[in-house]
């Protein structure tokens, strides 16, 4: 546990916050560049120029050298900086913090970065006057570009510690969450079966990437070579999957697509021997099933909650709309200007509205086939109650009452049975006895 006072460690991790990814970024690069000068037996007059380029170039800047712009950046240095950024943004975020500290963690991860841009660009400018093949980029565009990689790297780290506490008091749907989780899994699962086909032509078109190999005799010529291309190789896959959503890529003139190849000069570059070659076999059509078992991942993800009818279609449209979100701002940042070879990149028209349509088409039919429309249940007539009878009062103890008040009970008499007990001799009727009202003939006796 850190015993240091609470704003001495918030002080701390703003710091690793604002300049932490960028540092790493610069030793990184300044390794590279050193051990390039001195493997060339060059002296070491333009190495901070290099390292301030290289540096801004990692942001997607253009550099431009003898007249000739590179604007086609790789795309694995850009992403390795949002994630560090992601990561460092986390880290110093609570999940139960104030929102003061929260937007304090925010503008160190952007104030950081812009504070290095400038001094990077003072020293290229510092630099071309002593280099003349070497220009300054437009500032106005390196601020820009800065600023846009790092805020995309604060923004996840920060959503994904805050993102349900903001849910919870905002009038947002409840499975937000849920739609970016699915938007997440079908560009992981685009990315990643393109992958699978990119190295499935490479291994096809392995002669071709031998002769690329061929253009340096040197070690460590063809080593730079091996380590661009692996710089390179998220470029190509975000081609591969433009073309596998029915859209296309071009290289200068040479376009690429699923139904269609025209050919034309491509840099010397192994990992470009992936792109297809004229004439078109009918395998290159197959991988449209690479579009569809994405919107599959999609729809799976989607029907994991099951909703009524209409939160579920809009679950599915809003994770289909940031997924081709996502999709075209890797088909913009992976793109650019190549020297004379010309523009570089993914057909912008077509790719977003593409890989909408298929993640929410095959989507839908997904959730539907999963279970994930959650059928409304008729709520049961509720059933009436007889009334319950009123409960006797209860009588007061017997205690409690006087001795007036008590009722004694009356013996009830015996009833004997008649004749029981009677006199035999009270039953008899002498005959001598007249009954009153009557006479009879027998004289009285007399005395005499």
């Amino acid at each position: 546990m850190d015993s240091r006072p609470v704003g001495t460690r918030q002080a701390r991790e703003l710091l690793r916050v604002a300049f932490g990814p960028s540092i790493v970024a610069l030793g990184i690069i300044a390794a590279v560049v050193l051990l390039q000068l001195l493997i060339a037996n060059s002296d070491m007059t333009g190495a901070l120029g290099a390292i301030a380029s290289m540096w801004l170039g990692v942001h997607l800047v253009p550099i431009s050298i003898a007249g000739n712009e590179l604007g086609v950046m790789p795309l694995l240095p850009v992403l390795a900086m949002v994630w560090g950024t992601a990561r460092t943004t986390a880290a110093a975020t609570s999940p139960q913090g104030s929102w003061f500290v929260t937007r304090w963690v925010v503008a160190s991860a952007l104030g950081g970065p812009l504070l290095i841009a400038a001094i990077s660009l003072a020293v290229v400018h510092d630099a071309a006057s002593v280099l003349t093949q070497l220009q300054t980029p437009n500032a106005l565009r390196a601020f820009g570009s800065v600023l846009a990689v790092h805020a995309v790297g604060a923004v996840i780290g920060v959503g994904s510690r805050v993102g349900r506490r903001l849910l919870m008091g905002s009038p947002l749907p409840s499975w937000l969450p849920d739609a970016f989780r699915a938007a997440s899994a079908g560009v992981l699962a685009l990315v990643g079966l393109s992958g699978v086909v990119m190295v499935c032509s490479m291994v096809v078109h392995w002669a071709t990437m031998n002769d690329l190999y061929r253009i340096t005799d040197s070690f460590f010529g063809q080593f730079s070579l091996t380590l661009l291309s692996a710089l390179y190789i998220p470029n190509v896959l975000v081609g591969t999957a433009a073309v596998a959503v029915g859209s296309s890529a071009h290289v200068g003139l040479a376009t690429f697509s699923s139904f269609t190849v025209f050919g034309g000069d491509i840099p010397a570059l192994p990992v470009l021997a992936a792109v297809p070659t004229p004439p078109l076999g009918p395998a290159w059509v197959a991988l449209l099933i690479v579009a569809a078992a994405s919107g599959v991942a999609v729809g799976q993800q989607c029907a994991r909650r099951p909703l009524p009818l209409l939160p579920a279609l809009g679950k599915l449209v809003v994770a289909a709309a940031v997924a081709a979100m996502i999709m075209a701002v890797l088909g913009h940042a992976g793109g650019g200007r190549l020297g004379n070879f010309g523009d570089v990149g993914v057909d912008q028209a077509t790719f977003a509205p593409a890989v909408f349509l298929w993640f929410a088409g095959i989507g839908a039919l997904t959730v539907a086939m999963s279970g994930g429309i959650a059928h409304r249940v008729k709520a049961p007539k509720p059933v009436r109650e007889p009334e319950p009878a009123p409960e006797p009062e209860p009588e007061p103890p017997v205690e409690d009452l006087d001795a007036e008040d008590v009722p004694v009970p009356r013996p009830e008499p015996e009833l004997e049975p008649p004749g029981a007990f009677d006199d035999p001799e009270e039953h008899f009727v002498a005959d001598d006895i007249a009954t009153p009202g009557t006479t009879t003939d027998r004289a009285p006796d007399t005395d005499d």
